[in-house]
């Protein structure tokens, strides 16, 4: 029995290959669960603070009252994890300020002189609110609250609140190392909450929440199906973060014991992950094959199960002809996180050749585990495909660009017959009269 699902791609079908890069959309916009989550959504948009109370005990089963939604200062302030993790935390936060304070440098305000007398450019401001939402329920995920929270704050964002569910099982108590974070980071308006009910409660304000105009943060199918929901509402979100995948693509230069390893990173997760090895060599695969069955038995029970599932019946093994087939075969699936394990001397053409992930990890020195906690490069990316069209949450999430324009008379005056000749063509009278009258004048 192998563990990944073997596929050699030029005897796939198209509806095969289709089938392989076509994941996580039919369980987020799953009829039933857009039904239940526009439930939640309308029960927290008229009943505010109560719906946000029903749904934790009726998903959650954990029973709070509306004042016990707000995490207190007494909460963020005691909160502690160990002094590995804490120095931890501080290191992944140093790396996020590197990396975001470097792409907010190169985002910044600009004008140009397009011609005498006319000059245009843009002026870039943060949003002027945000919602971060942090999962839990399968695992403790400190790593996403900085992996939000560091850009928003490198942008500036005036108005930050974050909600976390509480921990399974608990009395409605939330994760310490997700309060850790937000202390750090100076994010004061923390609320625990079932996750589509939260998402909603940032989306319509209420008693306790705050209204913000983009929520963002990944999460389950719910999750994600609630924040797609809450656009219809007018709240920006990001499409979209839903259950995390990955690609290797590798050459028979790789390691099969790194790269079972680095494979199962991304597969832990859960039932509903895909993860992908696309290789030129037969022998690696099966040498892999042979490495991850022996890794899989290190792992506890809940996490080998979902590994199975994101190896075999939702991802596998593509094996192709060449590395240029390979590059096309990624870009086709878009996958949120994607690692390059090539021999050194094809690396950089093969790199030249990706276009469409949400990330690209090169060579096995770079793991996922190290992005997804140190780097400083986005964790939290693109899925299902949305790698094409989508980037990571960076600061360049928080902010906006807003166009400006100063034209002196002469450069007017010599662009009016062209706004004038525009404006009657599409029958805009009043256009066309506001430069007829500078003309007059």
């Amino acid at each position: 029995m192998t563990v990944m699902r073997r596929m050699r791609w030029d005897d796939m079908s198209e509806a095969d290959r289709a089938a392989l890069c076509h994941r996580g959309l039919d369980d987020i916009f799953n009829p039933t669960l857009r039904d239940s989550i526009g439930r939640i959504i309308e029960d927290v948009r008229v009943n505010g603070d109560d719906a946000v109370c029903r749904a934790l005990r009726d998903f959650d089963h954990i029973r709070l009252e509306a004042h016990q939604l707000r995490v207190s200062e007494a909460e963020l302030a005691n909160a502690t994890v160990s002094a590995a993790v804490d120095a931890a935390i501080d290191e992944a936060i140093a790396h996020l300020r590197t990396f975001n304070n470097t792409v907010r440098e190169r985002a910044s305000d600009w004008i140009v002189e397009s011609e005498p007398g006319l000059f245009v450019g843009e002026k870039i401001t943060p949003i002027a609110s945000a919602g971060l939402f942090v999962p839990s329920g399968k695992a403790s995920y400190p790593s996403v609250a900085y992996q939000l929270a560091v850009p928003a704050t490198v942008a500036g964002v005036p108005e930050l609140a974050l909600v976390v569910p509480p921990v399974p099982g608990g009395g409605g108590e939330v994760d310490a190392a997700v309060l850790v974070v937000c202390r750090k980071l100076g994010i004061n308006d923390v609320f625990r909450a079932n996750g589509p009910a939260g998402i909603a409660a940032l989306g319509f304000g209420t008693d306790t929440f705050p209204k913000v105009r983009k929520v963002v943060g990944p999460g389950s199918p719910a999750v994600t199906c609630a924040q797609v929901e809450m656009q219809r509402h007018g709240v920006a979100t990001m499409m979209l973060l839903g259950p995390t995948e990955s690609v290797v693509l590798a050459d028979n230069s790789a390691d099969p014991i790194r790269l079972a390893a680095d494979l199962l990173i991304e597969a832990e997760h859960g039932t509903d992950s895909a993860v992908v090895l696309v290789t030129t060599s037969l022998a690696l695969a099966d040498k892999t094959d042979i490495e991850l069955a022996r890794q899989l038995d290190l792992l506890p029970e809940v996490r080998a199960t979902a590994a199975r599932a994101a190896l075999g019946v939702n991802g596998g093994c593509v094996v192709v002809t060449s590395l240029a087939a390979a590059a096309a075969v990624v870009n086709r699936y878009a996958p949120e996180h994607l690692q390059l394990v090539v021999h050194e001397s094809v690396r950089q053409p093969t790199l030249d050749l990706l276009t469409e992930a949400g990330e690209i990890l090169v060579g096995q020195h770079t793991p996922f585990s190290a992005a997804n906690y140190v780097l400083g490069c986005p964790a939290s990316l693109p899925t299902s495909g949305f790698a094409h069209v989508s980037s990571g949450i960076t600061v360049e999430t928080f902010l906006k660009r807003t166009a400006i324009a100063t034209s002196d008379e002469t450069a007017m005056l010599r662009l009016a017959p062209s706004i004038i000749a525009l404006a009657d063509h599409e029958g805009f009278p009043a256009h066309a009269a506001a430069m007829r009258l500078r003309l007059s004048q």
